[in-house]
């Protein structure tokens, strides 16, 4: 398989490439449910510099859609949150799939190893007691004196640690979220009885657990080498390289050999492999197709890290800043601001990958002020303005100073 073909395999994987009929309805939860099925988790994340990042792999690809259709979808009956990726939405169904993780977190209570729980068994017992008789909460809710932050950002009080220890347990499970803050019930509260059923009185082997999220990653990867099937839900390679086997002797997975790639890779027998890849987007830092870098590096050639966490003056690209797809290559990134304030999307800084010619700079210019143009009407912002930052600062601005294309 060529490089380019293994490109547009996983991009088709993760539902890039699917035309919209001209005229076609905003999406709706007809068309997000599958999507989402499809990725088979959302990760979430808190920072709030641009658009929370679970928003941002279904607005890639399907453009503008109504975001409380899909708060309909990962704050109701058919998805919960978990550490799957990281933390995640992921479908209700893919719970009881992730108890052997359950299993792990609670056995380091009992060994030791998770030193707070093993010290505080009264402060998990209260919590239970808390839940089971006023219902789902969210942390500040409770009322306790040691419900109190210790610092600054992750500061967490006793009270937020115990539910989220309870949480990694699956002792509590989340019923939603309020302002983003998480609503902790237990799991009868919030789960469907079948799921609770599941989970309760027939767990899965690790062994069965680990080939269905294989399946599950291989499908929504397309073309994969072991350690990115195994990140996808981050599984260790001794739970994964199993699974992998045993799909490839089932004829699942479909062993290839990719240019370039220089290690073992499996194409999953349901992936589609498409002649031409038509796309046009900005890609959330968390979105599968970037969030392992060095999958980005070796089908991009794409070197990605994020630099929330560096000190300014040490930032090379800017603040939150995110790939810029087109077609089946990342041609460039984009920093990014929602100054609702000011109703702007702020440009912050904006630059193009050395590889890329000159030639194309209108072109790829043309695409990107259409996504961005598209964005900010997504976000409620009526314009965009670019700084005069990046190597792709001037094109992308001069594109964006023409009246948009009818």
């Amino acid at each position: 398989m060529s490089a380019a073909l293994a490109r547009r395999v996983a991009l088709a994987a993760q539902g890039f490439g699917a035309l919209r009929p001209v005229g076609a309805a905003t999406p709706g939860l007809r068309q997000l449910t599958p999507l989402v099925s499809k990725l088979a988790l959302l990760q979430i994340d808190s920072v709030n510099v641009f658009e929370r990042s679970h928003y941002l792999p279904v607005f890639a690809r399907t453009g503008a859609y109504d975001k409380a259709q899909l708060d309909r979808l990962t704050y109701g009956p058919r998805m919960v949150e978990y550490w799957a990726h990281v933390a995640s939405f992921i479908p209700v169904t893919t719970l009881p799939l992730l108890q052997w993780r359950m299993d792990d977190y609670r056995s380091r209570a009992s060994t030791g190893a998770d030193t707070w729980a093993a010290a505080n068994p009264q402060m998990i017992d209260w919590l239970q007691g808390e839940l089971a008789e006023k219902g789902p909460m969210t942390a500040s809710a409770f009322e306790h004196e040691s419900n109190r932050r210790n610092g600054p950002w992750w500061g967490w009080s006793d009270v937020k640690i115990g539910l989220e220890t309870l949480f990694r347990w699956g002792d509590v499970v989340s019923a939603g979220r309020t302002r983003f803050e998480r609503l902790y019930a237990l799991p009868a509260q919030a789960l469907p009885a079948a799921v609770v059923s599941a989970m309760q009185e027939a767990p899965l082997r690790r062994s069965e657990a680990a080939r269905e999220l294989v399946s599950q990653s291989a499908r929504a990867l397309g073309v994969s080498t072991l350690g990115d099937i195994a990140d996808y839900f981050r599984l260790k390679t001794v739970d994964a390289l199993p699974a992998v086997r045993a799909l490839e002797e089932s004829g699942e997975l479909l062993p290839v050999a990719v240019d370039g790639w220089n290690r073992a890779a499996w194409l999953h027998r349901d992936a589609r492999l498409p002649r031409r890849m038509d796309a046009a987007a900005i890609l959330s830092p968390f979105d599968p197709v970037v969030w392992r870098r060095e999958r980005a590096e070796r089908l991009f050639d794409f070197h990605y890290r994020i630099e929330i966490y560096t000190p300014q003056p040490k930032r090379i690209f800017g603040y939150y800043v995110l790939p810029v797809l087109i077609d089946d290559r990342i041609v460039g990134r984009v920093d990014l601001k929602s100054d609702r304030q000011a109703g702007l999307l702020r440009v912050q800084s904006a630059w193009i990958e050395p590889w890329v010619s000159p030639a194309v700079f209108p072109t790829i210019a043309a695409r990107l002020a259409a996504v961005l143009r598209t964005t900010a009407a997504w976000q409620g912002l009526s314009e965009v303005t670019v700084m005069p930052t990046g190597t792709f600062a001037a094109p992308l601005a001069a594109e964006l100073a023409l009246p948009p294309a009818p």
